[in-house]
């Protein structure tokens, strides 16, 4: 008897500890849809008059107002905890949607950051207030954009244009929302935009082996 417990201990135990244990990790590395197939950006430019789009790109999506100098913090934060780290992913980039009118202040937030780190996937685009606020409104969140059509929450978009985030329960089952993260804070970049994004390129990564490896059967 008792040598059927010692070996129910050593080589069962594990096993079901391990499929446990893998089911979380597999629920955990699943980033949560806030807003599905939210409308793409092709009708807007860069000062230089590119376009870009959100579709097969992981983006960060950025509304810095009118006040872009005044709050270069927030962009400095963000360059430091997330850009810098992610930029070298190829299908990454990072999307401002800033009023017209704000051209000078971003070419001279650019010119600054570049000084620190390559600003090559770091860009802005140029539209009216009126249209800002319609696209925001189509995003369909809980937090809004102030009189400076300006919000400090940064948000995740994936290849198919979901806009990703925190929804249900967090790991120790309790409620959990999260549609941004607070670009006034480094913590929270750091720590759970950090986190959030590394899962979004997991995802990616995953999903090319998989398809690697059904091609090779």
């Amino acid at each position: 008897m008792k040598k059927n417990i010692v070996l129910f201990s050593l080589f069962i135990l594990p096993i079901v500890a391990y499929l446990f244990f893998a089911s979380g990790v597999h629920n955990f590395t699943h980033l949560p849809t806030v807003t599905k197939s939210i409308p793409d950006l092709r009708n807007w430019k860069d000062e230089k008059g590119q376009q870009f789009s959100l579709e097969d790109k992981i983006t960060i999506l950025v509304f810095p107002g009118t006040k872009i100098l005044y709050n270069k913090g927030d962009a400095f934060n963000l360059n430091q905890k997330i850009y810098e780290k992610v930029m070298g992913f190829k299908d990454f980039q990072l999307i401002c949607i800033a009023p017209f009118g704000t051209e000078s202040q971003t070419v001279e937030l650019k010119e600054e950051l570049s000084r620190i780190c390559d600003m090559s996937k770091w860009n802005y685009i140029f539209a009216s207030p009126d249209e800002i606020k319609e696209y925001y409104k189509q995003l369909n969140l809980i937090g809004q954009l102030d009189e400076n059509l300006r919000t400090p929450n940064v948000f995740i978009v994936d290849k198919e244009r979901n806009l990703r985030g925190r929804k249900g329960k967090n790991k120790k089952g309790e409620p959990e929302y999260k549609e941004g993260y607070n670009s006034i804070s480094a913590a929270d970049l750091h720590n759970e935009m950090g986190d959030d994004i590394k899962i979004i390129l997991a995802e990616y990564r995953l999903a090319l082996k998989k398809n690697s490896a059904d091609r090779k059967k």
